[in-house]
């Protein structure tokens, strides 16, 4: 698996599909304990289609590199990483797409940075004043130390437990070995409950609402494609986060929650081919 090394953490990443791709290049961020496996499904049938996929491993809490010493994580930082991630391989035009967390940072890019994005593409995920929403707000301030992280975790090998209203159950209908691999690096490595710990104290303090005044100003294409059965970002957050930018597109998805690219990978898909057909 190739590596980027950025100025505060070294990024594992994939690529699915041709180098010599006709479309613009697709970048994938996700959220906070997941990984990129998050979009596998979408990727290898944007890869069949002839699109180039990028599907880094954000430092998010699953990832499996500690971030650098004296490294602080933040929104903000993660946010950095994503641009600079960008600019190291040389990616204009990109189709950013963004779930969950990932997709709250995506907003932090294209506020402070919008040019190499070429247009956005954001499944359901934190915005305005939920960062995160209930009840995962709750569950966070529980992980704000590397001992609780670690216990937690440790009990959170029972898939019952793992798979409840207070974790992945409320995402998806996820599958087991996935979502137990995506604990495992915390559970095994301090350095990775310390960077998780760190995350959490900082998302903490961080509120979107302030960045959606300035969403305004992106006016390239975005389309949101909302899982409707979502009781964490609910489809009223994502009719709200739509009003927002100029030129959005809305896709309601009766039967997803908010891993849309694990229930209704094709809707994802399909948005991410429209989106870049319909404005090169």
């Amino acid at each position: 698996m190739p590596q980027l090394a950025l100025e505060q953490a070294t990024i594992d990443y994939r690529v699915l599909g041709p180098e010599d791709s006709a479309h613009p290049p697709v970048v994938f961020v996700h959220g906070i304990l997941v990984d990129s496996r998050l979009w596998d499904q979408v990727a290898e049938d944007l890869a069949a289609r002839g699109y180039r996929c990028y599907l880094p491993t954000w430092p998010l809490g699953s990832h499996t590199i500690p971030t650098n010493p004296g490294a602080v994580l933040t929104p903000d930082s993660v946010a950095a990483m994503v641009r600079e991630f960008l600019i190291a391989l040389d990616l204009s035009d990109v189709t950013l797409v963004g779930n969950d967390t990932g997709g709250g940072l995506c907003q932090l890019v294209v506020d402070r940075d919008p040019e190499r994005v070429g247009r956005l593409v954001l499944t359901n995920c934190d915005a305005f004043d939920k960062f995160p929403p209930f009840p995962f707000n709750l569950v966070f301030a529980m992980l704000r130390g590397p001992v609780t992280i670690k216990v937690l975790f440790e009990q959170m090998r029972v898939t019952a437990l793992r798979h409840s209203p207070l974790g992945f159950g409320l995402l998806a209908q996820p599958d087991p070995a996935l979502t137990n691999s995506w604990l495992e690096p915390a559970r095994a490595d301090v350095r990775i409950r310390r960077d998780l710990a760190g995350l959490l104290r900082a998302v903490a303090r961080t509120d979107l609402t302030d960045v959606a005044t300035r969403l305004p100003r992106f006016t390239k294409p975005v389309t949101l494609v909302w899982g409707q059965r979502d009781r964490a970002f609910t489809p009223a957050l994502g009719r709200r986060l739509a009003a927002v930018f100029p030129n959005s597109t809305l896709i309601e998805v009766p039967g997803a929650r908010t891993f849309v690219s694990l229930d209704a990978p094709a809707a994802v898909v399909g948005a991410i081919v429209d989106v870049g057909a319909a404005h090169r």
